[in-house]
């Protein structure tokens, strides 16, 4: 059979896909698609979804497409068109798709990622990787990096504690590849003069996607963990026996598990991020996990996100230099909750910097802490 799938315009041989399952190939009987129902539980899945749906701006996707800076991991037809699988030129999506079959299988089983032996990050780092992986790493790396802050930080153009028009929030987006990479990849922010951890190695075990992730649920499937992890049941209460028995948060306790070490960190940058926006860029501040653009005008001075302060409107816009980089680490963290496993050391080493940063203009005791 060497037929072309009327949908995707890839060729049918390469792999029995799920969008071809109405029988839209060229053929009597309707394809049996392996691994079906677990693909429908992956978000892959989902093109109903707020992913597929709506962009940053909060405006519903014009006419059933996805922007062109979405496009590439967003939709089957924009990755394909990213990759070159459908004859484009690599490395560029031309133009809004169409977003009706999300991640189809096609996305990923096609020749073209077979080939891939190199990821290049939004940094412009690349690093070689000659695993089945790659293939995730294209799209689950963000969209940003420390260029991108440097970048903004220098058309400002103002002092660390100044505020400017200028600035504004900006969100690293599923950075997990990068996470891994650690300074590898550039995607957090590092402070000048100081050391970052590199790509984390967890063991021969754990050292590809799929061996964590299972390959079309996505789902977190590590049956192996207690068989160094002893009697823990819970993942946050992880703890390697490699460089981890310093007191990363300051609490006096080295036993607790990596997970909690940084929840903490992150817990203590946040707290200094709101005194530092209420103090000196003169603004209360609130957060909420759930909604972009993240960072809201405290209105009411309750220190609580509600309704009527989480919508683009409010939007916290009193930035500066110092702030601006303390709240792209926090985020870059926050949003990859496995970033204790990712990398636990780089995670942690943005968090503690970023909050060093601060302590030099708000109160923050960082009595005990180690650096990792």
């Amino acid at each position: 059979m060497n037929t072309m799938c009327k949908l995707c315009t890839v060729p049918a041989v390469l792999v029995l896909c799920m969008i071809c399952s109405n029988g839209s190939l060229a053929q009597s009987e309707p394809l049996q698609i392996p691994f079906e129902e677990e693909w429908r539980e992956s978000g892959h899945s989902r093109a109903w979804e707020e992913s597929f749906l709506e962009r940053y701006d909060g405006e519903p996707v014009a006419d059933g497409k996805v922007p062109k800076d979405c496009a590439r991991c967003h939709s089957t037809a924009g990755f394909h068109d990213f990759l070159g699988v459908d004859g484009s030129e690599p490395n560029e999506v031309d133009g809004p798709v169409d977003q009706r079959n999300g991640i189809a299988c096609v996305a990923c089983h096609n020749l073209t990622l077979l080939e891939i032996e190199e990821v290049t990050f939004p940094s412009g780092m690349s690093v070689e990787v000659f695993t089945p992986d790659a293939r995730c790493m294209v799209c689950h790396q963000g969209r940003e990096s420390a260029n991108s802050i440097n970048q903004l930080l220098e058309d400002a153009g103002v002092d660390d504690d100044v505020l400017s028009d200028r600035l504004d929030y900006i969100d690293g987006h599923y950075v997990t590849a990068a996470t891994r990479f650690g300074s590898e990849s550039g995607g957090g922010y590092e402070y000048s003069g100081k050391e970052y951890e590199g790509f984390y190695f967890h063991d021969e075990d754990s050292s590809l996607c799929i061996d964590c992730h299972s390959l079309h649920t996505e789902k977190v499937e590590v049956p192996s963990c207690d068989s160094c992890h002893l009697k823990v049941k819970e993942p946050k209460n992880y703890r390697s026996v490699r460089k981890t028995k310093a007191d990363w948060d300051g609490d006096g306790n080295v036993k607790e598990g990596i997970g909690r070490e940084i929840a903490a960190l992150k817990n203590r940058l946040f707290k200094a991020i709101l005194l530092y926006a209420k103090s000196v860029a003169g603004s209360p501040m609130v957060y909420d996990r759930e909604t972009f653009p993240y960072f809201f005008n405290d209105t009411d001075g309750n220190g609580k996100a509600n309704d009527s302060e989480v919508n683009t409107d409010n939007r916290y816009q009193h930035w500066t230099p110092r702030l601006v980089r303390s709240v792209y680490n926090l985020q870059y963290v926050n949003m990859d909750p496995g970033a204790y496993v990712h990398n636990p050391f780089y995670a942690a080493q943005l968090l503690h910097d970023s909050l060093a940063d601060l302590a030099g203009k708000v109160s923050v005791d960082m009595s005990g802490m180690e650096r990792p």
